[in-house]
């Protein structure tokens, strides 16, 4: 038996006007997940713990099978032991997004608003440079800037503190002064660093190609070192990630998963579909894994963006261009194999940030189709009957067979 599990993240959302009052999983055109719904289970589960941020980190610790109430120490260190940051005790790693801000001239920097929180979803090459560029003055003994995926960075603040810090995905088109560190030192980088980026070449020539500029570090997602139990001794299966996300292969790394590399998987809406489905098939097929995890960006970015037809075409391409693969590569193979289909959390195109509502998911099981005419989508898998509690209990109800 293999298990495959396909995290379309944010996927889930709200009826939406522009949809017919219908929200972007029911709106797009997905035979083939149509197809395995009704030989699936679906049902809702609960990925965020009570009294936690809907992160995306906490969110896919808890599909991944990990407790966020005991294992989350914050969201920067996993994508630090992606990128192969040495952490020691001491250190506290904090994500370093490159963002736009408004740039009306003359106003002080706390008077500017979050324009976006991904600057257009820069290339992993341009905010290399960029970065770089903050680094060069600003970088110290105590503070150590590292190049991570597309506007997505990490600084490691040795001998720091795990402060509170607002992410800039939650408070787009408002003005950012009350959400500012209150650390001096962090508040004081974000300003400096609008000084140097704002100027930059690289960002003069993207405001002329009509792309946001990448012009500010928003700093947030604190925390210290974690320490994964090894998710083989856990539920004795060989897995392998296949993310463009570091904070996704870093919780792969800290459970001692491989990952696979995509040329081309970029975390957006213009990732490599087909090279993410057939890595996952390779590797479950001939390369001797017995689960693979395909995480999805795009429908979180599409979400983040406010864009309900953008966020459809995202789920529409999961479908055509990762489902269908992974279905016929199956059948071609004869292999048996159970399916789990989910989003880690909602991302609401009205709110354009995550909340912390169940979400739907579907099982499907090769030895055992079921018989059903429903839909893989938030209402009917409401309707469906099944409510899994504990979001950290999934991993194990896929694996229970």
């Amino acid at each position: 038996m293999k298990y495959l599990l396909m995290l379309g993240d944010g996927m889930a959302d709200e009826p939406i006007e522009t949809l017919g009052n219908k929200t972007p999983l029911e709106a797009a055109k997905t035979p083939v997940l149509d197809a395995y719904a009704k030989q699936s289970e679906i049902g809702m589960v609960a990925t965020i713990p009570e009294g936690m941020n809907p992160g995306s980190d906490t969110a896919n610790l808890s599909v991944m099978g990990y407790d966020p109430k005991q294992y989350y120490t914050g969201r920067s260190p996993l994508e630090a032991l992606s990128i192969g940051i040495p952490m020691t005790m001491t250190d506290v790693s904090l994500r370093c997004n490159l963002v736009t801000v408004s740039d009306e001239e003359g106003i002080p920097y706390e008077e500017r608003r979050m324009i976006d929180h991904s600057s257009d979803e820069i290339s992993t090459e341009d905010a290399a440079v960029l970065l770089k560029a903050v680094a060069d003055e600003l970088q110290n003994d105590t503070w150590k800037f590292y190049v991570g995926t597309s506007y997505r960075h990490c600084v490691i603040w040795d001998h720091g503190s795990v402060v509170p810090l607002t992410p800039p995905h939650d408070i787009l088109g408002k003005v950012i002064g009350r959400y500012l560190p209150i650390e001096k030192q962090l508040r004081e980088m974000e300003e400096k660093s609008y000084e140097i980026l704002s100027k930059h070449p690289l960002n003069l020539a993207r405001k002329e190609k009509g792309l946001n500029p990448a012009n500010s570090c928003w700093f947030w997602g604190a925390g210290t070192r974690p320490a994964l139990s090894s998710f083989y001794d856990k539920y004795h299966k060989k897995g392998i990630m296949i993310s463009a996300v570091d904070l996704l292969k870093g919780i792969a790394v800290g459970a001692g998963m491989d990952c696979a590399e995509v040329p081309g998987a970029n975390g957006g809406l213009e990732t490599n579909y087909e090279g993410k489905a057939n890595a996952a098939m390779d590797a479950l097929l001939n390369g001797g894994y017995d689960f693979a995890y395909i995480h999805l960006e795009a429908p979180d970015e599409m979400g983040h963006q406010g864009s309900p037809g953008r966020k459809v075409t995202s789920i529409e391409r999961m479908d055509q261009r990762i489902l269908k693969i992974v279905r016929e590569r199956f059948r071609e193979s004869g292999e048996d194999y159970r399916l789990l289909v989910l989003p880690d959390h909602p991302t609401p195109v009205r709110l354009r940030t995550h909340v912390s509502d169940p979400v739907p998911y579907l099982l499907y099981d090769s030895t055992a189709p079921q018989d059903h005419s429903w839909h893989y989508n938030e209402r009917e898998a409401a309707a469906g009957g099944h409510l899994i509690a504990r979001g950290c209990d999934l991993m194990g109800y896929l694996f229970s067979k």
